[in-house]
């Protein structure tokens, strides 16, 4: 399942959850500013990315800025304690599948979460033009 971590007033946020309505492949959505958003999800967010912290949380906020934050300083459990405690300092949308994270709203980079025989039918039936039931043909 594709999880989709949110806040309410972010417009990147509201094109990511159209483009997977639009894509017809479901989603659960947990605001970052909610009870709903855990210590747990802040784990597997920092679990599944790449480079760490960087790939999460904006050098820009206020909040790291003010306070000078070296988050390569932190244990990962003072880490987890001061984004639950922060949550806006995380970049967003984050978008997470079982293998994957992805931040922000990028139109080629978020097809990787359309499934795999779905890319797959797209790409073999695009061109054909023979069959009614293809993928493709259902979207027009």
């Amino acid at each position: 399942m594709i999880h989709i971590y949110v806040s309410p007033s972010c417009s990147s946020c509201r094109k990511v959850k159209q483009w997977f309505d639009d894509q017809n492949i479901p989603y659960k959505t947990t605001n970052i500013f909610s009870s709903d958003f855990t210590e747990e999800d802040i784990r597997t967010l920092i679990t599944k990315s790449e480079n760490g912290t960087d790939d999460i949380i904006s050098p820009r906020s206020k909040i790291v800025q003010e306070n000078n934050i070296d988050f390569d300083e932190m244990k990962i459990s003072e880490l987890v304690r001061f984004i639950k405690a922060n949550p806006s300092v995380l970049k967003r949308p984050i978008i997470v599948d079982d293998r994957r994270l992805q931040v922000g709203y990028n139109e080629d980079e978020i097809s990787a979460f359309i499934p795999l025989a779905r890319r797959y039918a797209d790409m073999v039936c695009a061109n054909c033009g023979n069959c009614e039931l293809c993928v493709s043909e259902q979207k027009n």
